[in-house]
């Protein structure tokens, strides 16, 4: 699989729509996600990240003008022991709750579906990322209906073990903007995580579509001694 360059592939596309990247970066010293949010209409772009504990929430910017929030209100980030878990809804909670259990990260979303947002039917995707003891791995899923057709759940899940220096993968919810939104498809994309954290946070946030942009995490957390940085960004502030 040819690596591409995760910013071209963002300034070439208008609405991805939510996405998550894991990687490792250039220099091999850290491990690296990513997550964002896009929105088309006025609810979904009333939203803002803020932090939670060790994770983040989504949170209506303005309160007054919050409309349905049962699927744009969640926990995009929750952090268990070693392992971080990313997510675009409230599977982030589900996945939490396995892993405590026991489960592995695939079990765990097995109780799950796509979202129940028809015509779209927008995919559920989740990403783990485990640090520990000098070592890192991560793991991507999507659920995702059958072409549309809401009657069968496809759910795949890509395991990466030994994540190399500069390397990564992006998965996102839609393939390009459409009405309706066209279900991402085939494997996570294969990019390079380049820079340090700030350059490529800063970056990942220039190129993403001005309109529809609302918000972006990005988190580092040192290979051989655990530490985090965080860096978030809101359109609204």
């Amino acid at each position: 699989m040819q690596k591409i360059n995760l910013f071209k592939e963002l300034d070439s596309n208008s609405y991805p729509g939510r996405g998550i990247v894991i990687g490792r970066s250039s220099d091999g010293k850290y491990a690296v996600t990513a997550y964002f949010i896009m929105g088309r209409s006025s609810n979904s772009r009333n939203r803002v990240f803020v932090e939670d504990g060790d994770g983040i929430r989504t949170k209506a910017f303005d309160e007054s003008k919050l409309e349905d929030p049962s699927l744009i209100i969640y926990s995009p980030v929750r952090v268990l022991g070693s392992t971080t878990i990313v997510t675009n809804g409230d599977q982030t909670d589900t996945i939490f709750d396995g892993l405590s259990e026991g489960k592995t990260f695939e079990q765990s979303l097995r109780s799950r579906k796509f979202e129940p947002d028809a015509p779209n039917y927008t995919p559920r995707i989740s990403g783990v990322m485990e640090v520990e003891n000098g070592r890192f791995s991560y793991a991507l899923s999507i659920l995702k209906s059958d072409n549309g057709n809401p009657e069968q759940c496809n759910r795949y899940t890509f395991s990466y073990d030994s994540p190399l220096a500069g390397e990564g993968h992006f998965i996102h919810t839609y393939m390009r903007d459409g009405n309706p939104l066209p279900s991402f498809e085939g494997e996570p994309k294969f990019i390079g995580i380049e820079g340090d954290m700030d350059a490529f946070a800063e970056k990942l946030w220039e190129s993403l579509n001005f309109d529809n942009k609302v918000s972006l995490f990005v988190r580092s957390i040192e290979i051989s001694t655990g530490e985090i940085k965080t860096r978030i960004f809101n359109k609204n502030v």
